[in-house]
Parts: structure tokens; sequence; C-alpha cells
């Protein structure tokens, strides 16, 4: 072999991710929570450390793991605000050789979670049928075969092979426009990839470390900022959803539906975790907090429908979403304040 020649790889495979779900969570939760697994650690005790509400006019994207980010933060500081988890995407470098940092990778028992178009995967709903842009985790690749290994938690839950060429053309997909579904198609898939990681391990959760948690956010709510954070955002962004609506302005609705998942699913995580904690620690106040920081999650179900089914006619929708505009604001609320007694005296 001549001096310098690249020896390629063929075949790497490591261990079945461990499919992490929840009802209320997206691709971006479920694919950073495996990561998270994998590496020993418990995912609900960082993705449901912190609670915080954010949004970012014009920001929006048309992908089921659209996340706002802080100015100056990255990814992983917005999904997991208490703990260093560092999300960084990133693409190929060579266009004559994609799977180097794939392989890279996985050589050293490193999860990709690469973002796909549905329509070009043999085993979601969509395939062949509806663009949409998705996160899924690759585990293994057999360039002899011709195989990707690809775990997917989301409904219908999938762990398998996928040939090399249907994942390129997902990976690669310009997912255009689909009519059929308005929310998650015209996003170009670019083959990116995410690289998720703990810079540091987490600390035991303790009472007085989750009281930490729990006071800096509800500062973050209670205090009005320039940006759109905490409940002065939420009502922001509530009147502008609602003017929009008014105006007749589709764009509002179809912002709604990807925005609204990101903050519902946090608020589900951060719920589930302080019912967790409150059973472990004999606390029926810090459980009783996480259920009221759940009914935020559930609230954002109604805002978030209303507005899909909607999208053809948002005059006609307006009376409605500010109902449920309405009926998820009391829920903030009602959290808010819940959280916040227990907070003082963790």
């Amino acid at each position: 072999m001549a001096v310098g020649a690249r020896t390629r790889t063929y075949m790497i495979a490591g261990p079945e991710p461990e499919w992490w779900y929840r009802d209320l969570i997206s691709c971006l939760q479920a694919t950073v929570g495996s990561v998270l697994a994998r590496a020993g650690v418990d995912p609900l005790s960082v993705l449901g450390a912190g609670w915080q509400f954010r949004h970012l006019p014009g920001d929006v994207r048309s992908e089921e793991f659209y996340y706002p980010c802080p100015p100056g933060g990255g990814l992983g500081a917005a999904v997991a605000p208490h703990h260093d988890l560092r999300a960084r995407w990133w693409q190929p470098a060579d266009e004559d050789d994609v799977w180097r940092e794939v392989r890279e990778a996985l050589a050293g028992d490193r999860l990709v979670i690469a973002a796909v178009d549905n329509y070009h995967l043999p085993f979601r709903p969509a395939y062949g049928d509806v663009h949409a842009a998705h996160l899924v985790l690759i585990y293994g690749l057999d360039e002899t075969r011709g195989v990707v290994h690809v775990s997917d938690a989301m409904p219908p839950a999938f762990r398998g092979v996928v040939p090399i060429g249907a994942f390129l053309r997902s990976w690669g997909s310009a997912n255009p426009t689909d009519v059929q579904d308005a929310f998650f198609s015209d996003s170009r898939i670019g083959r990116r990839s995410l690289d998720v990681s703990l810079g540091s391990p987490p600390a035991p959760l303790t009472p007085e470390l989750l009281g930490g948690f729990l006071r800096s956010d509800n500062e973050g709510f209670t205090t009005a900022t320039p940006a759109r954070t905490g409940l002065p955002g939420y009502d922001q962004f509530a009147a502008e959803l609602l003017d929009r609506c008014r105006a007749g302005d589709a764009g509002a609705l179809r912002e709604l539906y990807p925005f609204g998942w990101g903050m519902q699913a946090q608020a589900s995580l951060h719920g589930e975790l302080l019912r967790r904690c409150g059973r472990r620690w004999d606390d029926p106040a810090l459980a009783g907090a996480g259920r009221a920081v759940e009914s935020v999650a559930h609230a954002w179900t109604g805002l978030r429908f209303t507005g899909a089914h909607g999208l053809g006619d948002p005059r006609a929708i307006a009376p409605d979403i500010a109902h449920h505009a309405t009926v998820l604001r009391g829920a903030y609320a009602r959290a808010i304040d819940a959280v916040g007694l227990v907070a003082a005296r963790l």
C-alpha cells in the first residue's frame, strides 16, 4: 500500500441504543435522551431540569427538531440550561467521502444524530408519501453490505438497517414544500448531523440543587426583559399570534406548531422530573408542582392543534386561538406560582 493511502473501515456497528421516548416530546429530545443514556446519564435529570419560555420572532424553522436558542448560546444550553450539554451541528467536510465523520464517531462509540427526510425512509409511515424533517440515530455502518444501522424511538419505533442509497437520499434531501405537511417540509436537510456530549458529568440531584434550578427558572419567568422570555414574553407571543390570525396570516399558524412543540416538550419533561423527585423525597407539594407544570404541556396541545386545523382560514379560527392561548396562560401562571412556593423552601 502506498504511503499515505487511506484505509477504509467497511463495517462499524455498536450496541443498539436505548429508545428514550415520552408522548409529548419530539425527535430532538428523544435522540438527545438516547445519547445521554448511552453515556450512562439519566436523560430526564438533564433534559427535565430546566423550564423556560423563549420565542425568537423570525427564527422558527419548519423542522420537527426546531428549538429556540438563547442569543450567544447553543442548542445544548437551550434544552438543558442547568447542565454542560454541548450540541454542535455539522455537515460532511468531504463530498467524496460523506461517511468519514460518521465512521470516526462510531469508532469512538459515539452515536450520530442525523437530520433526515421521512419521505425516503422505508420504516417511517410517511415513506414515499410526505416530506418532513426528522432526526434519527445512526449506530452502525456497513459499507460492504450497503446498509446503515438506524434507531428511531418516535412511533412507530424502529431499530434496524436501512439501505445506504435510501439513507443518503433522506440525509441529503431538499425536503421540498409538501402540501400534506405544512409544518416540517420546505426545510433543506443538507446532510446535517448533530454532535451531542456532556462537558462534565452532572452532579447528583439533591433537593438543594433542584431548588437552585427552580429559583433560577422562576426568576426567568417573572422578570421582564427586552427578549421574549418568561411570562411577559409569552404575553407578547400570544398577542402577536392573535393579531396575525385576525389579519389572515397563515404563516403564524405554520410557525406555531413547530415552535410550540419545543415549549411543550420541555414543560412535559420538567413536570415529570418534579413529580418523580416529589415521590422519591416524600414531598407532595413538589409532586403537585410537577403536575401543574405538566398541565402547561397539555395546554399547549389545544393551542398547537387548533392552529394546525385552522391553517386554511386563520381569521375564522382566531376566537379559538384566543381561547386556547388564555387557557395556556392560566396554566403557566398557576404552575409558576406552585413551583415558586416549592423553590422557596428547598
